[in-house]
């Protein structure tokens, strides 16, 4: 049997270092939480001194590495997303120092618009931006692209894209940073796209040690009737990605609203043109010749039919012909006469039907005249888009985000437009979601549509725009992982 003082001195040896082990995570946890505290005040600040060094040629690429290591402790709550992590990423995007980052980048860009292809200089500002903030990427793809990564490396793979090129049109708008060079002008919005995209990437890299896979940032050129994407895509720009995201800014909606649908989103969209080809003669002689204007006139009346009287009315679609082209001499009938127009559906199925019936219709209706027909449809020049379609679950992303982000008040269901994105190249390859984004403005002026010389824009959707875009994404990898 043990002694009394035995039987203390053992017990001593087994819980002595028992309660010393909690004594010191006790003392460790009220110093960490005075660290919290202290740091919780600046650590915006902080993180948006790694923003303010970035526009500062001087400053050193190795700063956000550090900065970005100070702000970890207030993330460290997002193993599962909940209301603070929504707070915390628009926080970290409304702070004035970003603000005021974002608005420069996107005045920059719109200053020196650049035509499809041609973006040498939008590629070159964005990748000085992500050299800073130590972001890898890779470059060239489809001539000016880039596709940059943030993260783990590894599986599972989210993109967001922005595209870059600018329209040929004069700026009518006067104001300090209006467009320096004649006859080029952003008047769809791409330079606030890439600006948005930038902001995105400067908090996912600040998140960098929470998310739960890979974030692939895609910047890419001529999306304005060049088929960016298609290239992007052929360059291997999807490789590995799983699913994508996509915003455009928006007249239709006050900023920042987020409007989105399931389902189809945007048209498809092609081009034609047929050249009709007969016998040239003399008017007062007209047995003599084959008329191709007749031929063409009866073509362009039966191609109205093919929606009219082919097509379910609850099935949207357009084939309008918007050119024809024969002789000058009034007294002559012409050899040729040439037509154009455009045609457009919400589903493929539609979409390729209107293409194989445009061309039957064209070529059949130049027979009845003793004619004969061609048609193009510019598949070389790339000129046709496929219906933009979102996916039901990458839609319901959107909403879910956009709503715990900015309130549900915030988030609206937009009804399809007949206009044409080459964003449905990607989204025919993974599931995909486009959206919009409100700028409208009338106290500002920014009322205009897309394409307009007038065209401008609400400056204040630049930062909620990167956190839409960053939280879409982030989330993404968390609740995939």
């Amino acid at each position: 049997m043990y002694s009394l003082k035995s039987y203390v001195l053992v017990v001593s040896l087994i819980f002595i270092p028992f309660l010393a082990n909690n004594f010191l995570v006790f003392v460790n946890s009220i110093t960490s939480s005075s660290s919290y505290s202290s740091s919780s005040g600046n650590q915006y600040t902080t993180f948006f001194n790694a923003i303010s060094s970035s526009t500062n040629p001087k400053a050193s690429l190795n700063s956000g590495k550090n900065q970005t290591t100070s702000s970890l402790i207030s993330s460290s709550f997002c193993d599962v997303w909940d209301v603070t992590c929504s707070e915390e990423v628009l926080g970290l995007a409304r702070e004035p120092d970003n603000v005021e980052w974002i608005k420069g980048l996107r005045r920059k860009i719109h200053e020196n618009p650049e035509l499809a292809f041609e973006e040498y200089e939008t590629s070159k500002l964005v990748r000085s931006e992500l050299d800073r903030m130590d972001i890898e990427y890779r470059y060239p793809l489809a001539k000016t692209g880039i596709r940059a990564w943030i993260g783990t490396g590894g599986p599972p793979f989210v993109a967001i894209r922005a595209d870059m090129d600018a329209l040929p049109i004069q700026e009518a708008v006067e104001w300090k940073h209006k467009s320096k060079v004649a006859g080029k002008m952003h008047a769809c919005g791409h330079d606030a796209h890439v600006a948005m995209l930038v902001g995105a990437a400067k908090i996912l890299k600040n998140r960098e040690h929470l998310l739960k896979g890979t974030v692939i940032v895609i910047f890419q050129p001529a999306e304005e009737a060049g088929n960016g994407a298609k290239r992007m895509i052929g360059d291997g720009a999807l490789e590995n990605v799983e699913a994508i995201f996509a915003v455009h800014v928006s007249h239709e909606h006050p900023t920042g609203i987020i409007g989105s649908r399931p389902g189809p989103l945007l048209a498809g969209c092609g081009f034609f043109r047929a050249v009709f080809s007969g016998r040239k003669g003399l008017a007062g002689s007209s047995h003599h010749s084959v008329d191709p204007i007749l031929a063409a006139s009866a073509a362009v009346i039966s191609l109205q039919g093919i929606v009219s009287r082919e097509s379910n009315p609850l099935d949207s679609q357009v084939v309008s012909v918007t050119s024809f082209n024969g002789g000058n001499n009034l007294d002559m009938i012409p050899e040729t006469v040439v037509i154009g127009g455009t045609f457009r559906a919400f589903s493929n199925a539609s979409f390729y039907n209107l293409l194989q019936r445009i061309e039957e219709v064209i070529v059949e209706q130049a027979n009845v005249f003793r004619c004969w027909a061609t048609v193009d449809f510019f598949e070389k020049e790339s000129t046709i888009y496929p219906p933009t379609v979102n996916d039901d679950r990458m839609y319901e992303h959107v909403k879910k985000v956009a709503t715990d982000l900015l309130g549900p008040p915030n988030f609206r269901v937009v009804p399809p437009m007949m206009g044409a994105e080459d964003f449905s190249f990607y989204s025919q390859v993974v599931p995909a979601a486009f959206y919009y984004i409100g700028v409208r403005n009338e106290t500002l002026g920014s009322t205009h549509t897309g394409h307009s010389p007038y065209f401008m824009i609400d400056e204040d959707v630049l930062p909620i725009g990167a956190a839409v875009h960053a939280t879409i994404a982030e989330r993404y990898l968390n609740e995939q992982g």
